[in-house]
Order: structure tokens, then sequence, then C-alpha cells
């Protein structure tokens, strides 16, 4: 009871630092792989806060440890991703992004400013817990082929290994005061389709003398519904979409080429790479039904997210210890993809929800909208409860 009280302590204090640090970050944004400003300021944070640091991992990432007593005994490690993405903010609120086309419009400058507060909390608390805690802020969580997967190539997982691996994602969706957690199978996995059509274009009054690209591009995505309705077992969630046509063609001129730009997300590795297949199937038959053809390239994106039943389950009941009552949900499975992912292939993971709506700050808008906004108090709960949940998983509290 005294370490939680002191966590709870501790939030608190920390409180007005962590939106600071928030706000710095939020005028500040800066893209996947380019977060160099991000670092240094990362740096200077935990330097001031005398926890040591290795930085320029995978780019701009940095791996902290916090040492307790008996260091060696286990290992659990956090992690908060730092790029923003380019988007032009609307807000118009004081800490509103200074740069043009760049805005931390998912949440990015809450997870590393949460994180920066449990380095304070758990570097002040270090000589009141056991094992190791290991803080990995991470670049490049919205571009492919993920800062995750590059770190872990880089061995994030290692020295020392942690035993797991926790991370935590705002939620407009969710009443700012509550998270959502779930287990086993979370988030989809995210692969980018490309099309290129090819027909024979020319003058739209002469149909018959031409091979329609437009048409034949309308068939390939109408029969490309088929990988979801009638080949993907109905169990599995599959999702095909496709966002982005693009052609040389006018109102009176049928185009030689189209390109088609979409996304193929599931939750199962075995039928993702059938289903690729398929894909390519189905777009090639079609094309030459009309006599034309088709390129299809497939970029292998993220893999789908897994939570440890033991890990999520445990670190469930321990938010609800850290938590008012009804305060800790359970959270739907969601097809949105998150490269945390490659993290619970390698090791066991939790991710889970941080609530940030509150309609009164108008901060219910969607992730990845130019007014996309967070309840600043739930960075409070964010830190302490990234605190508490590492304490317990080393055996602490």
């Amino acid at each position: 009871m005294l370490l939680l009280n002191n966590v709870h302590d501790l939030a608190n204090n920390y409180f007005d630092t962590a939106v600071k640090h928030r706000r710095h970050l939020h005028a500040n944004p800066e893209l996947s792989f380019e977060e160099e400003n991000t670092a240094k300021y990362i740096q200077t944070v935990l330097e001031e806060n005398k926890v040591s640091y290795k930085a320029n991992i995978a780019g701009h990432g940095i791996v902290a440890l916090i040492e307790g007593k008996n260091p060696a005994s286990k290992t659990i490690a956090l992690r908060g991703d730092m790029d923003a993405l380019p988007i032009t903010e609307i807000n118009e609120v004081p800490y509103k992004s200074t740069k043009k086309g760049l805005m931390h419009a998912c949440g990015h400058d809450a997870h590393t400013s949460s994180l920066l507060g449990a380095a304070h909390i758990l570097s002040k608390l270090k000589n009141d817990f056991e094992g190791t805690v290991k803080l990995i802020f991470q670049p490049a969580e919205e571009k492919f082929p993920g800062g995750a997967s590059l770190m872990i190539k880089e061995g994030v997982l290692k020295n020392p290994t942690p035993s797991g691996i926790i991370g935590q994602h705002v939620l407009p969706e969710l009443a700012s005061g509550l998270v959502g957690f779930r287990s086993g199978i979370f988030m989809a996995s995210a692969d980018e389709i490309t099309l290129i059509v090819k027909g024979k274009g020319g003058h739209a009054a002469q149909p018959h003398k031409f091979i329609d690209t437009i048409l034949m591009t309308s068939q390939i995505i109408v029969a490309l519904q088929q990988v979801v309705s009638r080949r993907a077992n109905p169990n599995i969630p599959t999702v095909v979409s496709f966002g982005h046509i693009e052609t040389d063609g006018y109102y009176n001129i049928i185009p030689s080429t189209a390109t088609v730009l979409g996304t193929f997300r599931t939750m199962d590795e075995k039928w993702r790479f059938e289903a690729h297949e398929i894909i390519k199937e189905i777009a090639h038959q079609t094309a030459a039904s009309f006599g034309g053809s088709v390129e299809v390239n497939i970029n292998v994106g993220y893999p789908f997210l897994i939570n440890d039943e033991t890990l999520t389950n445990a670190a469930t009941e321990h938010a609800k210890e850290y938590m008012p009552e009804g305060k800790v949900v359970e959270v739907d499975i969601r097809m949105g993809a998150e490269d945390f992912s490659y993290y619970t292939h390698h090791t066991k993971g939790c991710f889970y929800r941080l609530g940030t709506g509150n309609e009164a700050l108008n901060t219910t808008n969607g992730l990845h909208t130019p007014n996309f906004n967070i309840d600043e108090s739930a960075l409070k709960t964010g830190m302490g409860l990234m605190s508490w949940l590492a304490l317990r998983a080393l055996g602490n509290g």
C-alpha cells in the first residue's frame, strides 16, 4: 500500500511538468525517422532525473534503464513512441504546432510525456523496488518498416532481456479517467496494396476501339471485395479497402493506366499471406478478362498485435488496484495497426488504451485528424499507471 500511495503522490507532483513536456513536444513535432530534436529533449529530461540511457538506436531511439535493488532479478520494458504525422493542425491552442503541415495527431507526444513521467517516478522509487525497468523511447511508429522492428534488430530486447513489454496508446473515444485492456489478439496486421492497371486509352466516344482502364479498375476493386465476403474464414477479422485512384484521363478521355492504393488487414498470419496470393490472382484474372493487365505490389507491413493473456490479465488486475473503482474496462479488437505488434511477436506484450476523451474540452475528435487533442489530465493516469504496472510486473507492491 505504501508503494502504491507513493506512485500516486509522485504522479500528482510531476503532473504539471508532464504537461509542460507534452506541450513542448506538441508544438515541435517531427516526422518518422526525423525525431532528432525530440530525442535531444528526452535525453535532457533523463539527465535531469539522473537516468542512464543509450541514444541513437535505430535512428533517434533511446533506451534508458532504471535499476532498483537486485537489478538482475527481473526486467520489464515500457515503450513510448515519439513521431508525428504530416497533418496541418487546426486547433487554436497555445501549444499549437509551430511546423506547418506537421502535427502530433496520434498522441505520441502524450506517450512520450507519460514515459518521461514514469522515468521520474521510478527513479525516485529505485531504492524501494526490486528489478530493472527498461524505458524504450521509440522513433517511427507511423512509417514502414516501423521503428519497433528496427530497434529489435539492434538489440532493444536484450542486455537485459525483459520478461515482457507494456505500452499504452491514447483513445479519444474512451473518456478521460478510464483505461481499457484486452487480452489475446487485439490489433490487425497492415499491408499496403498498389495496383497499376493497364489498358488502351483513347477517345471516350469510341469505347469499342479501346480497353477501358476505368471500367477494368472498377471491376477489379469490386472483385477484390470477394476476398473478405467469400474467401476469408468468417471467424478471422479481415478488411480490404481502397483509398486512392489516380489516372491521366478526363471527361472524354479513357486513360491507358490507373494506379490504385489500398490496404489489407487481418489477424491471422497464415491467412494473411494466403490472401496476398488470392488478391494477385483475382486482380490478374479480372484484368485479363478485359484484355488488359495489372501489376500487383503488396508491401508487407506490421504483423497483428497479440496481448499475452498472462501478462495482460495480471496488468488488468493491477490497473484495478491503481485506478478508482469502475475505471478499468474491456475494449474491443481494432482493425487499426501498431508497430508495437513486433514486440509482441518476440516477447510477452501488453498494449492498453488510455482514455483522453472529454466533450467539454473538445478532445473526442479521432486520431489522425487535424483537430485531435487530449484531455491533459490523462497524463497523470498515463505516467502513474505505467509506473505501477512495471512495479507490479517485477513482483513489487
